[in-house]
């Protein structure tokens, strides 16, 4: 059991475990239970976990070799605020198809890594790095499918507060990993200010 990036309160609190009521074969292994009305619940540990092995991956690159995309709402604000925080280039918002296969569109990018908000809405950007053979990190929910996703982050892809708190998370632990940050030292923003404000 590795030590926890965070205390689990902050992990319950903003709702990162909270699944769906589907599941895939593909994400079983990250859930821990069902609730009573009906919602699967996932491993925080196992999240916990992966949050810390996907910042490390991503340490390694450059932070202009990294694409950042969510076409979800509540994604956008959190995936602007991680591009400030690491330097990683994002792409909030529609993601134009062609924009990693075409030269000839005006904003096409040559990324090394795309790390999605969720694998269903940023589809499009998953396959465009499975043409060009780069790697995919996604932060996926209990009934997303795995398909070509490399990297794995099981989490509530859905909630607000939880999609802020992991790219302040893997912000964090990448800034950590580059020796930017001292191994204890946090980000000089909090998780709110990853949040979409309503």
């Amino acid at each position: 059991m590795s030590e926890l990036l965070i205390p689990l309160d902050k992990y319950l609190a903003a709702g990162l475990h909270i699944g769906t009521q589907q599941k895939t074969k593909d994400m079983e292994r990250y859930i821990y239970r069902v609730r009573s009305d009906g919602l699967y619940v996932l491993d925080v540990r196992k999240t916990n976990d992966r949050i810390s092995s996907a910042a490390k991956f991503l340490s390694k690159f450059d932070p202009d070799d990294i694409l950042v995309v969510s076409t979800r709402q509540y994604g956008q604000a959190p995936v602007k605020k991680f591009g400030m925080v690491t330097g990683a280039r994002t792409i909030p918002g529609r993601f134009i198809p062609g924009t990693l296969t075409n030269p000839s569109y005006a904003k096409f990018i040559e990324p090394k890594v795309v790390l999605v908000t969720d694998p269903r809405s940023d589809s499009q950007a998953i396959i465009e790095a499975k043409q060009i053979g780069i790697p995919v990190v996604a932060l996926c929910d209990t009934e997303n499918l795995l398909g070509n996703v490399d990297i794995v982050i099981p989490v509530n892809n859905k909630g607000r507060k939880a999609i802020a708190l992991v790219y302040w998370l893997l912000a964090r632990q990448i800034m950590r990993e580059k020796g930017i940050l001292a191994e204890d030292q946090d980000l000089d923003v909090e998780p709110t200010d990853f949040e979409l404000k309503i």
